[in-house]
């Protein structure tokens, strides 16, 4: 039986301390589906890569982590993960603010509908309740992040999705930055962790 993304959730969620080498299993015993494995985390390791902010970023986003009812005729999706220092320990507090287009490629340029930030647990933990943003002219399907741990520069970048035709037809896409996506019984579920 496939796991939900409800419980994949909470396995996320439920993990006490950050082991990013050896990702989710820490919990290995523990009935609730872990997420697939995240690459190992070494001291010194390197920064997760800038990318342009774009022309639709507006300040002053509300504190928000469930944008689905934003959209709801968009495909669901959770994307989770979390924020770590280079030294690879969890980064608590820590700034995460997300903005992306609709499910027909527009972006909300009056209010803020699909935009908003959160701040990550004490594990460095995060996540937003979203949709599947479409594609528009000239861009493959991608979310838009700004991470900045207190009192630290602000990292402005982009998530992709593995496996989209546009890829490689975008000029700005960078699969170091591609999400990995877990299908659920229930839905999908994208998974990065931020290096800042």
């Amino acid at each position: 039986m496939k796991p939900t993304r409800r419980s994949i959730l909470a396995a996320l969620l439920a993990v006490p301390s950050i082991k990013i080498a050896s990702g989710l299993n820490a919990h290995a015993a523990s009935p609730q589906p872990a997420l697939a494995l995240t690459p190992s985390c070494q001291d010194r390791d390197e920064l997760t890569v800038a990318q342009t902010e774009g022309p639709y970023f507006k300040p002053s986003s509300p504190l928000k982590q469930d944008f689905a009812a934003d959209a709801p005729q968009g495909t669901s999706i959770i994307i989770a993960g979390y924020v770590v220092g280079t030294d690879c320990k969890p980064v608590p507090k820590a700034l995460v603010e997300l903005w992306h287009a609709d499910d027909h490629g527009a972006y909300d340029l009056d209010g803020y509908r699909l935009r908003g930030h959160q701040f990550t647990d004490e594990s460095g933990r995060w996540w937003f309740s979203t949709i599947i943003p479409a594609l528009y002219p000239g861009r493959t399907r991608h979310y838009h992040l700004k991470v900045q741990r207190p009192g630290g520069d602000v990292l402005t970048t982009q998530l992709y999705f593995p496996g989209e035709p546009q890829n490689d037809r975008d000029r700005i896409f960078d699969e170091r930055l591609l999400l990995q996506i877990s299908d659920t019984a229930d839905g999908k579920i994208g998974r990065f962790d931020f290096v800042v």
